[in-house]
């Protein structure tokens, strides 16, 4: 079987790179300096128009943590409507309770919002009180895959879990590994856990074409640079692609 890259994509650069690098999906993203939110509908349909790349969307109303009132449900099922009626091939969900647990009656909201499109369970399942107590309850919902690091920072020193996850999913749900992995771990992560998706942003610096600057003034983070970004490079992309499948 074929291993399979997923690319988080932040712009439609990254979604053009990872579809030239041969990833086989991207998930869409804005904001990804706050672990991504929910795309506009702007680049939800440009990213569609790319030829050769599933379209899956993140499902995210905000930053920080993933415990969400009755309101912002409400906001991630009409965005999970109007992606689907946009095209894309899934969507990337998740929610919890205050105590650590997988928010059922919420993920059976967007489910319900998400028929008949592949649905990704992100990794608001890093942050659950119980993994395999976990895994059950969202192979419960029908979600297909589960994005996570095996409950580490990285991908690679959660590849133990990883491979407890994936022996008792047996074969119920994919296990698709993230965080941190690159063109030089890749490879190791596949191994060691036994999955075969593995997601990655594959991003370099890229300077801004402004000739014109205006130094001392930043419209984010204070201090940060206006004028160069990371994006998706297609040759990190065929890197990797190359390595999981050697």
């Amino acid at each position: 079987m074929k291993n399979l890259l997923e690319v988080c994509a932040g712009d439609i650069d990254s979604v053009i790179a990872a579809a030239a690098g041969g990833a086989s999906r991207v998930e869409l993203c804005s904001a990804l300096g706050e672990g991504g939110v929910t795309p506009s509908i702007g680049f939800i349909r440009s990213a569609l128009k790319v030829p050769g790349i599933r379209v899956h969307v993140l499902i995210r109303p905000r930053g920080d943590d993933f415990l969400y009132t009755p309101e912002e449900v409400d906001c991630m099922v009409d965005d999970i409507v109007a992606a689907r009626e946009a095209g894309v091939q899934g969507v990337v969900i998740g929610a919890l309770t205050p105590d650590g647990e997988i928010d059922m009656p919420a993920c059976r909201k967007m489910m319900e919002a998400a028929a008949g499109i592949s649905v990704t369970f992100h990794r608001a399942f890093d942050l659950c009180r119980n993994p395999f107590k976990a895994l059950e309850e969202i192979i419960s919902l029908g979600c297909d895959r589960i994005l996570t690091s095996g409950q580490a920072q990285t991908a690679l020193e959660g590849k133990n879990t990883l491979a407890e996850l994936v022996r008792r999913a047996d074969g119920r749900i994919t296990i698709l590994a993230g965080a941190g992995v690159s063109q030089s771990n890749a490879a190791e992560i596949i191994k060691s856990s036994g999955t075969n998706e593995i997601h990655a942003s594959a991003r370099a610096a890229v300077e801004s074409g402004m000739k014109f600057r205006h130094r001392g003034v930043s419209m984010g983070t204070p201090g940060s640079d206006e004028y160069s970004r990371k994006t998706t490079s297609a040759d990190i992309v065929k890197q990797i692609v190359s390595q999981i499948n050697s």
